[in-house]
């Protein structure tokens, strides 16, 4: 199945993408779309739904982040081993691990705001997952049945708040907006092998990033086990799990975004977004 939210900030409903690539609204057999109902027995039931029967979204309505309540968002860094290379560093030996703040969530064609004495901004393609069943000392070996689905992430980062102002990289990772997330949730029976999935970042109409999942240093199972050896991931929490190369942080000169860049990013079955840089506003 793909999961969507639809409808304007703060009143999303849940919704499916049926064969057509038509929005059905699922709202009148689950609340919303939140840990709650990731769990396995919640999707059986979604999945046993005939999608004709469903109403349809209004044409053209917006599509939120495809998870609400998400409680912790927890990103992976240099985990492409690509990636590693560009920015001159050592392949990691064990998971580089830092938190994005779970309010800076967003739909995936919103607005990016441009963070007040920002002049770094950058930008990141990325496949997240998200938890369905509570995790715990999971070994790897089962640690796909804890997994909800995968969806499409926008890791945007402020690479001076992140690296010049000491501390956490939490720092440059958590600005309003700077996560974006869909369009849809795709639960894992969609996506045949999410370590082999294209990858591509675009900035006012030229490619920036290029790449693909297959060049994972630590895998999605690997990870989700790893990450429960020191913390409970909740259901409904959010693991983004690394990117590409081609970050702008990594160019020579490196390039930033400005408030009016226009981004669109793309991961094979997983979709597309498309946002806009603007001002830093109150």
């Amino acid at each position: 199945m793909k999961l969507v939210r639809f409808g304007q900030p703060g009143a999303e409903k849940p919704g499916l993408i049926d064969s057509h690539g038509n929005v059905r609204d699922l709202s009148s057999h689950i609340p919303d779309l939140t840990g709650a109902t990731l769990s396995p027995a919640s999707l059986d039931g979604l999945r046993a739904l005939d999608p004709d029967t469903l109403p349809l979204a209004p044409a053209g309505v917006r599509l939120g982040p495809p998870i609400a309540g998400t409680r912790s968002f927890i990103a992976i860094g240099l985990n492409y081993a690509d990636h590693a290379k560009e920015t001159g560093q050592e392949i990691p030996v064990e998971p580089i691990l830092f938190n994005k703040l779970a309010n800076c969530i967003v739909g995936p064609n919103d607005d990016i705001m441009y963070p007040k004495n920002s002049d770094r901004m950058d930008w990141e393609v990325e496949i997240a997952f998200v938890v369905g069943t509570r995790a715990r000392y999971v070994e790897e070996k089962d640690a796909m049945a804890h997994i909800a689905g995968y969806c499409l992430c926008n890791d945007v980062s402020e690479r001076r708040f992140q690296v010049k102002r000491a501390g956490q990289w939490v720092k440059g990772k958590s600005a309003e907006t700077f996560g974006p997330l869909g369009p849809w949730l795709a639960t894992p029976d969609e996506i045949p092998d999410v370590h082999n999935l294209a990858m591509s970042l675009d900035v006012n109409g030229e490619r920036k990033q290029t790449g693909s999942s297959s060049t994972m240093i630590f895998s999605i199972p690997f990870l989700l086990s790893y990450i429960t050896q020191f913390m409970v991931l909740e259901p409904g929490d959010v693991v983004t799990t690394g990117t590409p190369p081609g970050v702008g942080s990594a160019k020579k000169p490196p390039e930033y975004l400005k408030p009016g860049d226009e981004l669109v990013l793309r991961v094979e079955g997983l979709g597309e977004q498309r946002s806009k840089v603007v001002p830093f506003k109150l």
